[in-house]
């Protein structure tokens, strides 16, 4: 497990738990009332290739990664208050559909997936905004026997022509993380 500290929050560990990082005055959700804004996943419309980059056994230790490719379609609806996208891997097999929705009373976003072999949208969504160009999202998702699973996913290095995002996961509350999935957008159209 790789331990990440996030400066702008002042290291996961810094803060003990997910429930710390979120209360805590500098992390993006705490700043309920006008942080999220309609647009702000503007960016990803259009369509995309991805290289995607993703560690074959979690909680292994083992640091052995697979690479892959894929693609995505992209919209905006509802004015920018909502984005949809379509995730094909391999390219031209659809493989989920991420639905991401701002929630103007809390101005925090919600990004939720559907995979193709349910058809379901998995709860919960991860919760975030964007700050200084980078959207930071994250819940408490899944369980590993009776401990929480809490997921982090990160959208960064936004340009006109591509962007990153990165998924990690935590086994003990947001103190350490381990990195899981790395997709690197590029845009064809």
């Amino acid at each position: 497990m790789t331990e990440h500290a996030t400066p702008e929050l002042g290291g996961a560990a810094a803060h003990g738990s997910i429930e710390g990082q979120m209360n805590h005055p500098r992390h993006p959700a705490a700043r309920r009332a006008g942080t999220g804004r309609a647009g702000d996943f503007n960016f990803l419309a259009g369509r995309w290739s991805i290289k995607n980059r993703r560690l074959k056994t979690r909680w292994s230790g083992t640091g052995d990664w697979e690479e892959f490719d894929g693609e995505a379609t992209c919209f905006t609806v509802l004015g920018g208050l909502g984005s949809i996208e379509e995730l094909c891997i391999p390219p031209g097999q659809p493989r989920g559909l991420g639905i991401r929705l701002l929630d103007t009373g809390t101005g925090l976003w919600s990004d939720y997936w559907s995979s193709s072999g349910s058809g379901v949208v998995m709860p919960p969504p991860m919760t975030g905004v964007f700050e200084g160009g980078v959207g930071t999202f994250v819940a408490t998702d899944d369980r590993d026997g009776d401990i929480p699973i809490h997921s982090r996913g990160v959208w960064d290095r936004i340009t006109p022509t591509g962007c990153r995002w990165h998924q990690a996961f935590s086994r003990d509350g947001g103190r350490t993380w381990e990195d899981n999935w790395f997709m690197d957008w590029t845009r064809i159209g």
